[in-house]
């Protein structure tokens, strides 16, 4: 075999050593944050007698439907070669997952306050979408809401109709993290292909009417989820961040029942009417933050 000069290889480890990351190319680490919630978990349909926590009579049911949904992503993205997964339990005030169930392999993150940026960092290699539900208005979704169902009309980014997903996805990308893959109703999952169109996607369950549809059995769902978890960590280089350019404008619209006076006039904080507020920043997270959390 012909030898390769030195200078030729030095040449090409400094070429190489100026070329960052690709998109979506874990590096290092293949450490995974997932997001859950309970909207998007099969058999969930009624907010009165199954999603209220401790006094929805089939809350306890919900909560069991929800690990089993959360455990069968942990165990396909183990299988798919993830080195950490960290599940934050983004359900009310994180009380829908307990440690005594969780997938062995993972991290539970719970609780309240944390890190407006839910403690995100780019010390992660994808993040997950366990369950997230469609925004609100979104066409035969099931539970769809933005944010707080009962007091958010609608979010809109730069003119886009925005819910969790979205708001999710973009605080991913600003970390150059993708989302690479989430479960949930077919609503859910339409609206980040949307942002994503690579990301994988189990639809576990579909919406006909506002607290109706059709739902996976149980263990159907789970190897679902399993196995498009695992099929999502082998994509992850093919997957792309969901990013926008600044600067970036957050409308909000609240309900009419809904207590706005946390909010005041200043830089970047504007009212537009009795029930519309504007918060604008150079990218994503500083206009979102004027308005919350994420």
């Amino acid at each position: 075999m012909a030898q390769v000069p030195a200078r030729f290889l030095s040449a090409v480890v400094a070429a190489c050593g100026l070329c960052g990351p690709l998109a979506g190319q874990f590096t290092g680490s293949r450490r995974v944050f997932v997001i859950a919630s309970l909207e998007g978990v099969d058999g969930v349909f009624n907010r009165t007698t199954q999603t209220v926590p401790l006094t929805s009579p089939r809350w306890q049911e919900s909560r069991q439907l929800m690990t089993g949904n959360v455990n069968a992503v942990v165990e396909g993205l183990f299988e798919g070669g993830a080195s950490d997964v960290v599940v934050l339990d983004a359900y009310d005030t994180g009380q829908a997952l307990s440690a005594l169930d969780l997938h062995p392999k993972a991290i539970l993150l719970s609780g309240r306050p944390m890190t407006p940026t839910l403690e995100l960092n780019s010390s992660y290699s994808a993040v997950v979408f366990a369950g997230l539900p469609a925004r609100a208005g979104a066409e035969s979704a099931v539970l769809a809401a933005t944010y707080d169902f009962q007091n958010i009309h609608g979010i809109w980014v730069n003119g886009k109709p925005t819910g969790a997903i979205g708001a999710r996805a973009m605080l991913a990308g600003s970390f150059n993290l993708p989302v690479i893959m989430m479960f949930g109703d077919q609503a859910a999952c339409q609206e980040l292909r949307e942002l994503a169109p690579e990301a994988d996607c189990a639809v576990i369950k579909w919406g006909v009417g506002r607290g109706a549809g059709k739902s996976l059995a149980h263990k159907a769902a789970n190897e679902l989820i399993r196995t498009t978890a695992r099929r999502a960590m082998d994509r992850a280089s093919q997957i792309k961040p969901y990013r926008i350019p600044g600067p970036v404008e957050v409308k909000v619209e609240f309900t009419t029942g809904a207590r706005t006076v946390l909010f005041r006039p200043r830089e970047g904080v504007e009212q537009a009417n009795a029930r519309t507020w504007i918060f604008r920043g150079r990218d994503i997270v500083e206009a979102w933050l004027k308005f919350g959390d994420f």
